[in-house]
């Protein structure tokens, strides 16, 4: 699939230059394991002074689903966009197109590091599927399915 050199892991700063997203949305500080164009794992630090946990829930901090579903996308856009030659996020952006089957068994908490394994089900020209699951050691604590598209960012300027 790909015929350029692609990192085996990259620092907030190598995410930071693959996918547009800057503190405080940012959901992911390392990603680790890349096999480029299948799969990789998002390291996610949760930490308590974080913007969310003062309103979710107070006296009870816990991570949203719909944050952790967000870092399952930003991972698997970091893969997508790292595996393709000429790709940054200065060229293209990835959106979401579906989530499906999004499954919450646990909740995350500040002090928890988040380990999101993401692998490509199946890719088709611009369009890539992915099937996430994100771990606080070896509890499973949600999961899901996924579509994104990678768009030029000229495309995504046009007004609909």
């Amino acid at each position: 699939m790909t015929t350029h050199k692609v990192p085996t892991s990259l620092d907030t700063i190598g995410i930071m230059a693959l996918i547009p997203h800057r503190y405080p949305i940012l959901l992911i500080d390392r990603v680790i394991d890349i096999i480029a164009g299948e799969s990789c794992t998002g390291i996610k630090n949760v930490t308590a002074n974080e913007p969310t946990f003062q309103g979710h829930f107070p006296g009870h901090p816990i991570m949203p689903g719909v944050l952790i579903v967000e870092a399952m996308a930003q991972t698997s856009a970091t893969l997508v966009v790292a595996s393709m030659e000429g790709v940054s996020c200065d060229t293209h952006i990835v959106y979401f197109m579906t989530i499906e089957n999004a499954r919450f068994r646990h909740p995350v908490v500040p002090g928890d590091t988040l380990h999101i394994k993401v692998r490509k089900d199946r890719s088709r020209g611009q369009v890539w599927k992915f099937i996430g699951e994100a771990f606080v050691g070896d509890r499973l604590c949600a999961e899901a399915t996924y579509t994104a598209m990678l768009v030029p960012r000229e495309e995504a300027k046009k007004p609909a």
